[in-house]
């Protein structure tokens, strides 16, 4: 029994690093209605940002943290600004493509300065720290660390678009964004800052992600395969659902690997499939009319 309360406890608090995967591409859906390509690419740059700026400077992972969260998010918004709002319109296929096509030249930039070779960041002792509960049951301390930072983004995210005048822009705009325009809100820059802040989530995805595992500059297509089910699961335009969706995601695969380790990652496409065919909205929906 305290197996299996491993492995759910275990599964729940992975599922914390899907959601902060999915956060900036349900931002960036729920917002602009744009699908990001590139989103998983960014991840994995995020996570070489890390480490390029960890090594020469001889800092710590967290240490780190705020300065590529920082870059991120200025990269994001000249993104958005300078490229990505030409692409916005009535026709879908303009921004996939070109977010495919950005995808392609940071995949190909990160192999050109890092080379093909798998990297990580040292967090030292707290990546194998655990608080014993009772019995044999345990729970990792960085798991629960990036399952807390996880609540504790998508509750920020939640207050700044409940509770000030730029969330109110954002909502604006996302519910129609040419009567947004009418009432004077400059609906290019509000994309721009929509795409910073996703990309400012996108950065702390990408250091958690770099501490917990080693990346590779090909890496990003399989977190955007993740984070794209965490939503879907979540629903579309749902932050707290974007959370439930990367849990699932969390305790399908985690079950997966305790029944057949071969399992582990087909168990979660399946429950994202489940989910889809009984939900095709996902388990929260916020964009049903849309």
């Amino acid at each position: 029994m305290d197996d299996w309360i491993n492995t759910l406890g275990q599964g729940l608090l992975f599922g914390g690093m899907y959601a902060l995967f999915a956060t900036g591409l349900s931002l960036s859906f729920g917002i602009m209605r744009l699908i990001n390509i590139a989103h998983g690419d960014l991840i994995v740059l995020a996570a070489f940002a890390a480490i390029a700026l960890v090594e020469p400077l001889g800092i710590g992972p967290f240490a780190a943290l705020p300065l590529v969260v920082l870059l991120m998010a200025g990269l994001g918004y000249l993104l958005q600004r300078l490229l990505l709002n030409r692409t916005l319109g009535d026709d879908p296929l303009r921004p996939l493509l070109v977010t495919f096509g950005v995808s392609i030249v940071v995949q190909n930039a990160l192999l050109e300065i890092f080379s093909a070779d798998m990297r990580g960041l040292d967090a030292g002792a707290i990546e194998t720290a655990s608080v014993p509960l009772g019995g044999n049951v345990a729970v990792g301390v960085y798991p629960l660390l990036v399952a807390a930072t996880a609540v504790g983004v998508i509750g920020a995210l939640q207050w700044l678009f409940y509770r000030t005048a730029l969330g109110r822009a954002f909502r604006a705009t996302s519910d129609d964004h040419r009567t947004a325009q009418l009432m004077g809100i400059d609906n290019r820059r509000v994309y721009a800052l929509a795409m910073a802040l996703a990309s400012a989530v996108v950065a702390i995805a990408g250091v958690y992600l770099a501490i917990r595992t080693s990346v590779g500059p090909s890496d990003g297509p399989q977190r955007l395969l993740s984070a794209f089910e965490a939503v879907a699961i979540g629903g579309l335009g749902s932050l707290w659902g974007t959370l439930a969706g990367g849990m699932t995601l969390g305790v399908a695969q985690a079950i997966g690997m305790k029944l057949d380790p071969g399992w582990g990652g087909v168990s979660g496409h399946l429950a994202f499939l489940l989910v889809v065919v009984l939900r095709p909205n996902g388990l929260f929906p916020k964009t049903r009319d849309r």
